[in-house]
């Protein structure tokens, strides 16, 4: 047996009919601190600061890979640069 019940009514009617509270004022208090708190976080931080945070982390990673394949391939070669940079083609 199947039922289906469908009752046509606003969210403020739902509310009251199950008993439960009206957190209207509450939500409009949290939505205007967050937007408050948002803005003034956003004011305090300048273009240059932004872009230094983001890259920060990513262009030191990127020194630090290269410092470390750099290091790898003069292990791989006896301790030293061996055939990068200083040698020429041919063995001379």
């Amino acid at each position: 047996m199947k039922v289906k019940v469908e009752i046509d009514c606003t969210p403020e009617e739902a509310r009251t009919f199950l008993g439960l509270p009206d957190v209207t004022v509450l939500n409009d208090h949290m939505v205007t601190e967050m937007t408050k708190r948002m803005d003034a976080n956003m004011a305090m931080m300048k273009p240059e600061e932004i872009m230094k945070a983001w890259t920060g982390f990513g262009l030191n990673a990127q020194e630090q890979f290269r410092q470390m394949m750099t290091a790898a391939a003069g292990a791989g070669l006896g301790g030293g640069l061996g055939g990068f940079g200083g040698s020429k083609p041919g063995g001379g």
